[in-house]
């Protein structure tokens, strides 16, 4: 039976750090799923740190559409994942959908938000059908002042209720904050 751990923060408050040690804790057969797309040097000394860090035994997949697609074969050969991190996936969904957020009217950025939920909604119920201890990692955006110019209010309100549904069906949920997890849910 799965487990899916959801862990939710700020901007460097620690929870990358605490994922992974969730899933170092639990056995040396990990499977590390990032998001992120390095598109500039920031980004790329971004993605180095984090390799930096990480045990060299995980095996890395460097995916974000359509990661349900690969659950079954991860969990062939590894017994936990840690995904980091949702909002980057979140993001990089709504950059490759075919929509100018700017000039779209609502029913496009529904339609650009089902997109992104079916997305999510594929990859629980495929880690529902293994036996994976899954640790997902996200930003906490709901804290915040409402963003000012139209593409980040549609960013942060589908990450939000994204966050919302992984959260709904996960076993446990932690808020981490100046590196001090706290247990939420579970």
């Amino acid at each position: 039976m799965s487990r899916i751990i959801l862990v939710t923060g700020g901007a460097r408050s620690g929870k990358s750090n605490f994922a992974e040690n969730l899933c170092r804790d639990r056995n040396n057969s990990t499977a590390y799923i990032a998001t992120s797309i390095a598109f500039d040097d920031e980004m790329k000394n971004r993605v180095k740190k984090h390799q930096e860090v990480r045990p060299k035994n995980w095996n890395t997949y460097e995916i974000y559409r359509d990661i349900y697609k690969i659950i079954n074969d991860i969990s062939i050969k590894h017994q936990t994942v840690i995904l980091d991190c949702v909002t980057l996936l979140v993001n990089n969904l709504m950059f490759n959908y075919d929509v100018d957020i700017d000039k779209a009217n609502q029913e496009e950025i529904n339609e650009l938000e089902l997109y992104i939920k079916s997305q999510v909604n594929n990859l629980i119920e495929e880690i529902k059908k293994t036996d994976l201890y899954f640790v997902l990692v996200t930003n906490e955006l709901g804290m915040g002042i409402v963003p000012a110019n139209k593409l980040s209010r549609v960013y942060s309100d589908i990450a939000g209720r994204i966050n919302q549904q992984i959260a709904l069906s996960s076993d446990e949920v932690y808020f981490v904050v100046s590196g001090i997890p706290m247990k939420i849910k579970g």
